[in-house]
């Protein structure tokens, strides 16, 4: 054992690489790091199951017979709302792992709420937990982000053409 080594005090679960380990692990937060069909179908299966929801609310206010267009632009908005909402929770977990891993001081509680403390991370540990950042969360973030786009611009899109009928 080497006694220069500096000892972590955070708590195992509360250290970054494993709250990273962790979440990489977790079958919800996975899905964003699967391949392109993996990950868009979750988001086509929600939207699709969405459906049930938004075609009766989209049918009171457009009967599907009398304005088939304006039904399916509402019901495709109003689906959207829940893969969105899935996204966002996505992209939240995936952001705090990606400051944990990136500040060179860690916030962690021993005990408690009311016993807070900080640990100053050691070149080697930041250095290695940037690099996680780098090369692997950065990508995550960013598929995230154009998929945030992608929504926007369908959403702009029904509005461009709800305008022109």
């Amino acid at each position: 054992m080497n006694s220069s080594a500096p000892v972590c005090p955070v708590p195992t679960e509360q250290q970054p690489i494993n709250e990273y380990q962790e979440l990489k692990e977790s079958w919800f937060f996975r899905w964003a790091t699967l391949r392109l069909a993996g990950y868009l179908k979750p988001i086509v299966f929600m939207w699709g199951f969405s459906w049930l929801l938004a075609a009766p609310v989209a049918a009171v206010s457009f009967p599907a017979a009398k304005y088939p267009v304006q039904f399916f632009l509402s019901g495709a908005a109003g689906a959207l709302v829940l893969p969105t909402l899935a996204l966002i929770r996505l992209y939240l977990g995936w952001i705090y792992v990606r400051n944990r891993l990136s500040q060179e001081t860690i916030f962690y509680e021993e005990s408690g709420w009311y016993d807070g403390q900080c640990w100053q991370k050691p070149a080697e540990v930041l250095q290695r937990d940037r690099l996680i950042v780098t090369y692997e969360i950065r990508s995550i973030l960013r598929r995230l982000q154009l998929t945030f786009i992608a929504i926007a611009s369908l959403l702009l899109a029904d509005g461009m053409i709800w305008i022109f009928l």
